[in-house]
């Protein structure tokens, strides 16, 4: 299974029926094609829109319909559009129950860097920084490793996000949950083992008696 697919198949058993939740460009968007049978996602993007879905098939793409990357999306019969201004005050103001978000490090802390990279070109900020102050879960959705480097390191050398420790980190090797103790192993990916994760990570790990198979979403008819 691709590691992408993996993962958003594992973060969609995280929503729940009727959560109002943001994905983030790029693999958290893979996360609503996976939701499991009678759960019904209300997915809102920063640049105004809650209700959107997937297109529904190819040639449905509309310019002035986008998530947040630019990228076309459809939407759901009852979905509303608005401005940055509330879109955003929907975000600050604490009203998003979990927002799923790509990373480039997460460290012992449960800190989270996703935003920048010092040096290089950004094209644009989005609303990392207010998603993961303002969302009720943070989940954070990426590749444990990122050319053969650990992405879960001791301390975030990248700049942070935000200060906020995040809820919960899906990898295409483990479920990791930020604790006030540290950092636990809460699941290993289908055909590893805790010792593989452990030697792909730079931070310490908090390593349960019994680690379970990660549990992912069945996949879409």
């Amino acid at each position: 299974m691709d590691e992408k697919e993996l993962i958003a198949k594992r973060v969609a058993l995280e929503l729940k029926d009727g959560d109002l939740a943001n994905l983030g460009i790029g693999l958290p968007t893979l996360v609503a094609r996976h939701l499991p049978a009678g759960v019904r996602v209300f997915f809102q993007s920063e640049n105004g829109i809650i209700g959107m879905q997937p297109l529904p098939e190819e040639g449905f793409a509309w310019s002035d319909l986008t998530d947040a990357g630019g990228s076309p999306i459809g939407a759901v019969p009852g979905a509303a559009a608005f401005d940055s201004a509330l879109s955003f005050g929907l975000i600050r103001g604490g009203h998003l129950d979990v927002t799923v978000l790509g990373g480039l490090q997460v460290d012992e802390e449960g800190h989270l860097a996703n935003w920048t990279v010092p040096g290089k070109m950004v094209p644009g900020m989005g609303g990392a920084m207010d998603l993961v102050t303002g969302a009720k879960r943070v989940i954070v959705a990426m590749t444990h490793t990122a050319k053969g480097a650990p992405k879960i390191v001791k301390r975030c050398t990248l700049p942070l996000t935000a200060v906020r420790r995040v809820s919960l980190v899906v990898t295409d090797l483990a479920v990791i949950e930020p604790t006030n103790g540290g950092l636990v192993l809460r699941e290993v990916a289908p055909g590893v083992t805790p010792e593989q994760v452990l030697n792909a990570t730079e931070a310490s790990l908090i390593i349960p008696t019994e680690v379970p198979t990660m549990r992912l979403a069945a996949s879409p008819t």
